[in-house]
């Protein structure tokens, strides 16, 4: 949006530039009042239910996310196994899960 040359002050300003301005400001403020958020934001339940959702959206990727990161890591450590130390710690490691979640014998 281009930026309109600063104005008189409104003392200064002869009455029809004065209309002028505050009919702009009228359509404006008509404009700002159909944009989106004002919608949403006249309804406390709207509000509500808008940050609800939102909130529901972080922690479902989030949970999803973690599920993935970690399987990957899992996998990657079961994978290197022919590695002395490393190895060694990845199959206790591996071991460990097995029996927390009930998979191990």
């Amino acid at each position: 949006m281009a930026r309109k040359p600063e104005t008189p002050a409104a003392e200064d300003a002869p009455p029809e530039t004065l209309e002028a301005e505050v009919r702009e400001l009228r359509r404006e403020i008509t404009f700002l009042r159909q944009h989106k958020m004002f919608l949403l934001y006249q309804s406390v339940p709207r509000i509500l239910l808008f940050r609800m959702a939102s909130g529901m959206a972080v922690g479902l990727g989030t949970v999803i996310g973690a599920t993935l990161l970690l399987s990957l890591i899992i996998w990657a450590l079961s994978q290197i196994e022919f590695i002395p130390i490393i190895g060694q710690w990845s199959v206790r490691i591996a071991s460990e899960i097995q029996n927390l979640t009930g998979d191990g014998n």
